[in-house]
């Protein structure tokens, strides 16, 4: 049984592009989850929970990233800390983006600060896909 669960997994997750949904929405489940117990049960200012949720994710992500999606490997520290930083630096800048898409949704729209952010993740799924696949794990295999 447990092979047949192992080769399925397998099969079901050969492609990087599947990988990639699947660990995002991972992401984006430990994402809103943050923001939602931040912002929705305690109470704490949207952009202050939004910043915090995006920062405990993008840790996240990088490892789920680098061992589950591109399975990309480094041959020394210093490889493995300019990875790091430049997924951390590309993360950094699709935060930003998030963080005024909900900002603009929330204050200019007045717009559910819930909706705000899952319209926000849509554009930042996208261009943290891109910039991974081509800037941080570039050749990494398929």
């Amino acid at each position: 049984m447990r092979g047949f669960i192992v080769a399925l997994w397998g099969k079901l997750f050969a492609r990087e592009g599947i990988r990639y949904l699947f660990a995002g929405g991972m992401t984006t489940v430990v994402n809103f989850s943050v923001f939602a117990i931040m912002y929705e049960i305690i109470g704490i200012d949207d952009t202050i929970s939004n910043v915090t949720s995006i920062s405990i994710s993008i840790v996240f992500a990088y490892i789920v990233n680098k061992q589950f999606v591109f399975s990309h490997r480094c041959n020394s520290i210093k490889e493995l800390a300019q990875e790091f930083f430049k997924f951390v630096g590309s993360r950094l800048f699709t935060m930003a983006v998030e963080v005024g898409g909900v900002w603009f949704f929330v204050r200019m729209l007045e717009v559910n600060a819930m909706l705000g952010k899952a319209v926000s993740q849509v554009v930042v799924v996208i261009l943290n896909y891109i910039i991974s696949k081509l800037i941080v794990f570039r050749g990494a295999r398929q």
